[in-house]
């Protein structure tokens, strides 16, 4: 039982070796390490508090979500006088997406510091952004706005947000697809199924037909991954008839 718990357990050695990882990643001291213990915790430790209330990092992700895109409307707001509300929502959009959450948590590492009872390498993708998430919940119930939004500057706004790259950065290649087909008035349709092949991991493969015509094909670990793959290669097959459409 011993060695199991030691795979398990991802949670630093100690309090305080905690406090200082804590307080480097966020750039200041926190008040209530606690609660940044939360931000860390996953729901297959099964903890609850004094009320018998479950003890994870939802909770905190569910706020942290909702601070981080307070304080990436309100710079856009500041920093492009000129856009509208499509533009504001669109550009707040690719700074907050999954894949770039995802990112930001690899980028700190975050990771290492959550004590579960599941191993890391079954963890997904979006572990990483979730956890971020949950960390800016924590700082907000921490220290407040101020500080959130100073972490979030740091972190996010200063070294990865740079307006005119994000206008040119396209979200979804299905998205912009559809709209394509749908302003040609073309038919479109994605045919998805199961493609397990010689793979450890179950696959997905996509066909995807404009017009009756079959323009990319595509396989990935999801459907939705291998739609958007495949979406991505009709789309550059199209691209200098969408652009000049």
């Amino acid at each position: 039982m011993k060695f199991t718990s030691k795979i398990f357990n991802s949670h630093p050695k100690s309090d305080g070796d905690f406090f200082l990882g804590i307080k480097t990643i966020l750039g200041f001291k926190p008040k209530d390490v606690d609660i940044y213990k939360k931000a860390f915790l996953h729901r297959s430790v099964n903890k609850r508090d004094k009320q018998g209330n479950p003890m994870n990092y939802e909770r905190l992700e569910f706020l942290g979500d909702a601070m981080l895109g307070t304080i990436i409307s309100k710079h856009l707001y500041n920093e492009v006088p000129g856009g509208d509300e499509g533009y504001l929502t669109k550009m707040r959009s690719k700074i907050v997406s999954r894949k770039h959450l995802n990112e930001l948590g690899k980028d700190l590492k975050l990771l290492k510091y959550v004590e579960s009872r599941i191993p890391k390498s079954h963890f997904g993708e979006n572990i990483h952004g979730n956890v971020f998430e949950a960390l800016v919940g924590a700082i907000y119930l921490d220290r407040g706005y101020s500080y959130c939004e100073k972490f979030i500057n740091s972190r996010v706004i200063r070294p990865y947000v740079d307006i005119e790259q994000l206008e040119g950065k396209v979200i979804s290649y299905k998205s912009l697809l559809i709209e394509w087909c749908q302003k040609q008035k073309k038919t479109f349709h994605y045919e998805v199924y199961e493609d397990t092949g010689n793979d450890e991991l179950k696959h997905f493969a996509v066909k995807l037909t404009i017009s009756d015509k079959i323009m990319a094909k595509a396989r990935a670990t999801s459907k939705k991954k291998a739609e958007e793959k495949a979406s991505r290669r009709a789309y550059f097959a199209l691209q200098n008839r969408i652009e000049n459409s």
